[in-house]
């Protein structure tokens, strides 16, 4: 019994942290997963490129969707992934969704996306790789284009497909997000609340702004990137760093891109995603 299913990674529109409120959009970078069951009623776990890796997200995963479906089974799962892993670009969303779709895969089991997404979103917080839960990451992954969410609820408020061309900055660094100072986030909460309004009324791009200058002020990261795309394009600082996303036009993207390119770390353009993650 073998299942298989890939994932995209998204970008920050309202990092969730201050105020519950969150917002993501997927973008055009993938972790595929593969799940191979058997009767050990054991799950263990793989992350290609990286053996020392903690695999305990997706292994709960897998776990989750057996404990619901299964039958006492257990099993083996690999993820690989082009997404860097503690950069902000909610690898731990795109491999937790892989994981569960590939279980269902595996079973045989349909499951619509919004509760499969559920499963990865209690999986994470099991293992404490998340504070809120991160379904904004994970609903925007699982489903595709835009998702403004309710993180203490786990409520979808809105979906959007959006088609933007989109620059990654990811410097040399990790950052893990539950490592994140949320007492420092929480106290830029009216900040964030003025990006939940744009982004309710589908001002994505200027709440993207907003959500950029305030994180960056409460977890520390430098402003200069954000300025550099001011004003043909806009970027922020996507989930708890260390990456920046920036949208807007394909030419302002390229010029930003060589600014961007000039720091320590990778640079590259991509789009928007909309079918979201995919099984089989």
């Amino acid at each position: 019994m073998e299942g298989r299913a890939t994932a995209p990674a998204a970008g920050t529109v309202l990092n969730a942290l201050a105020n519950g409120y969150g917002s993501a959009f997927a973008i055009d970078a993938h972790t595929d997963a593969t799940v191979e069951l058997d009767g050990s009623g054991a799950v263990s776990g793989e992350i290609a490129g990286a053996p020392d890796a903690d695999t305990r997200l997706i292994e709960r995963c897998v776990e989750s969707v057996l404990e619901r479906f299964g039958d006492g089974q257990g099993g083996r799962v690999r993820t690989e992934s082009d997404v860097p892993m503690a950069s902000g670009l909610k690898s731990s969303s795109a491999a937790a969704n892989a994981a569960v779709l590939a279980t269902l895969d595996a079973l045989e089991v349909d499951l619509d996306r919004e509760r499969a997404c559920l499963i990865g979103v209690d999986a994470a917080r099991d293992v404490g790789v998340t504070v809120t839960g991160a379904f904004d990451d994970a609903s925007a992954s699982m489903l595709g284009g835009l998702t403004v969410t309710d993180n203490t609820e786990d409520e979808l408020l809105r979906r959007e497909a959006v088609a933007w061309d989109v620059l990654v900055y990811t410097p040399d660094r990790r950052a893990l997000s539950a490592e994140a100072d949320v007492s420092r986030c929480e106290r830029i909460a009216p900040m964030a609340d003025l990006a939940y309004e744009l982004a309710t009324d589908g001002e994505y791009e200027r709440a993207m702004a907003v959500n950029g200058f305030a994180f960056c002020a409460a977890l520390g990261y430098p402003t200069e990137p954000l300025v550099e795309a001011m004003p043909a394009a806009t970027a922020s600082l996507s989930g708890t760093g260390p990456s920046y996303t920036a949208v807007g036009d394909r030419e302002a993207l390229e010029a930003l891109a060589e600014r961007w390119g000039d720091r320590p770390g990778t640079t590259w353009l991509t789009t928007t995603q909309t079918a979201g993650a995919t099984r089989g």
